[in-house]
């Protein structure tokens, strides 16, 4: 295996460590992860107390099935990423096809580009959240101040050539989240399933 493929000695032993179920390996998972898979959930689902429950049962699944998790897949945050959209991509057509049923307005069709639209932000938010921070800052300059690759060079002190490259990269990775399969996401990630 090559050195690259190897995944972090932290994800290795966290897995181990629930395998063994030691509670304070599912506390400290928490405490890494919680803000990710709440702020995901909260993405898909737009309500606070459904992304509570996709939290609680994100946990509760990694706790019941720490061997779920294959490193070869990708990193573990990555993994519970996935998971949480999974589930809470799963609670929004449950919840939306049920509203369609009993109310009777909608189709089928505008219930499943609101369940794309949600999972495709989902997977914008975690792209934003997982890049390196140079191309992060980079991107928040352009879109949130509205800055030029100029006016984001000196803000960064970096040359043009290289805010312009960082705006490029940023750019391409973010316009992933909209593609069927997310790169490096683990089968499953990317669609809206």
């Amino acid at each position: 295996m090559a050195k690259r493929d190897v995944p972090p000695r932290w994800d290795r032993r966290m897995q181990q460590r629930l395998a063994r179920g030691e509670a304070a390996a599912l506390g400290e998972l928490y405490d890494r992860f919680a803000s990710l898979v709440h702020g995901l959930a909260h993405r898909v689902l737009g309500d606070e107390r459904a992304a509570d429950n996709i939290t609680r049962e994100v946990f509760v699944h990694i706790w019941e099935h720490p061997d779920s998790y294959d490193s070869q897949q990708g990193p573990l945050r990555t993994w519970v990423a996935a998971l949480t959209q999974r589930l809470a991509v799963q609670r929004l057509r449950a919840t939306e096809t049920a509203t369609l049923a009993r109310e009777g307005s909608g189709t089928t069709e505008e219930l499943e580009r609101r369940v794309r639209r949600a999972s495709v932000a989902a997977r914008a938010d975690y792209i934003v959240q997982s890049m390196p921070v140079p191309l992060r800052s980079a991107l928040e300059r352009a879109y949130f101040q509205r800055r030029d690759y100029h006016q984001t060079a000196a803000d960064l002190g970096i040359t043009e050539e290289e805010a312009r490259r960082r705006l490029r990269l940023g750019l391409q990775l973010l316009s992933t989240a909209h593609d069927s399969e997310a790169p490096g996401a683990p089968p499953g990630y990317g669609g809206a399933a």
